[in-house]
C-alpha cells in the first residue's frame, strides 16, 4: 500500500502539472493569440493546434482526477484518516458531505447557466458562500479532520473542473471543430460557454493546488475551516491579475 501510495502521488502531481499548465497556457496565451489572427489563421489553428491542446488537457485532467480519487480512498478511507480520532465513526453528516463533493457540480452548473453566471464578481461571491458552507459542514457536522476536509474540498474543486470539461467544454469543442472542418463559422454561444467554463476552471485551479499540499498546511489549525476562503480570495486576486496582464503582453 505504501508503494502504491507513492506511485499514485507521483502520477497525481505530474498529471496535475500538465493539466493546470495547459489550462493556464490556454487562458493566458492561446486565447489572446487567437484574437490577433485573421480568419484563415484561426481556421488553421483550430484545425491543427486546438485538437492537440484539447487531447492533452482532457487526458491529464482525467489522470489527475482518477489518481486523486484513488488516493482519497487509499489514504483517508482505507487508511482511516478521515476523522481526527480513530475511535470516531461514520455519521450521516460524513456521508452527506462526501455526496456533496461529487454532486455540487449540478448546483454550480445551474448557477453558471443563470443570469448570475454572466456576472463574474457576483458569481464568485456566491461561490465563496457555497464553499464556506461546505467547509463548515465538513468540519462541524461531518467531523472531518483538517487534512480530510482540505482534500475533500480539493476533490470538490477537481470534480467541478473535470465535469466542466467533459460535460460542457469537450462537446462544445467538438462542434466547433466540426464547423471549422466544414468551413463554417462556429456558434458564438459555444465559444461563450467554453470561455466561461475555462475561466471558472482557472479560478478553481489555484485553490485546488493549495488543498493538494494539505499535509504541509496543518499548522493552520484543525478548527480553522474558514482558511480556505482566505486562500481562495488571495488565489483569485492572483488569477485576476494574470488575466489582466495577458491582454497587455504584446507580440513583436
Amino acid at each position: 500500500m505504501d508503494y502504491l501510495g507513492i506511485l499514485l502521488r507521483w502520477l497525481h502531481i505530474v498529471s496535475g502539472i500538465m493539466w493546470v499548465g495547459l489550462l493556464f497556457w490556454s487562458n493566458l496565451v492561446f486565447v489572446p493569440f487567437m484574437g490577433v489572427l485573421d480568419a484563415d489563421g484561426r481556421r488553421k489553428v483550430m484545425a491543427e493546434l486546438a485538437p492537440r491542446s484539447l487531447y492533452f488537457m482532457v487526458s491529464s485532467a482525467l489522470w489527475t482526477w482518477g489518481s486523486g480519487i484513488l488516493l482519497l480512498g487509499l489514504v483517508f478511507y482505507h487508511g482511516q484518516m478521515l476523522f481526527p480520532s480513530p475511535d470516531q465513526s461514520w455519521t450521516l453528516g460524513a456521508g452527506v458531505m462526501i455526496a456533496v463533493v461529487f454532486l455540487v457540480f449540478f448546483l454550480y452548473d445551474a448557477l453558471a447557466k443563470s443570469s448570475l453566471g454572466k456576472n463574474l464578481p457576483a458569481f464568485g461571491v456566491v461561490g465563496l458562500i457555497v464553499v464556506a458552507a461546505v467547509a463548515y459542514g465538513m468540519y462541524s457536522w461531518a467531523g472531518f479532520g483538517y487534512r480530510a476536509y482540505q482534500i475533500h474540498l480539493g476533490a470538490m474543486f477537481g470534480t467541478v473542473m473535470v465535469m466542466n470539461g467533459m460535460m460542457r467544454m469537450v462537446p462544445a469543442q467538438k462542434k466547433i471543430f466540426a464547423a471549422a472542418k466544414a468551413g463554417t463559422p462556429p456558434d458564438p454561444s459555444l465559444l461563450a460557454l467554453i470561455t466561461q467554463r475555462s475561466v471558472h476552471n482557472m479560478y478553481l485551479s489555484v485553490p485546488l493546488v493549495f488543498t493538494m499540499i494539505n499535509m504541509h498546511t496543518v499548522i493552520v489549525g484543525e478548527e480553522n475551516w474558514w482558511a480556505i476562503i482566505v486562500v481562495m480570495i488571495v488565489a483569485w486576486v492572483f488569477v485576476s491579475w494574470a488575466f489582466g496582464k495577458s491582454v497587455k503582453v504584446k507580440g513583436l
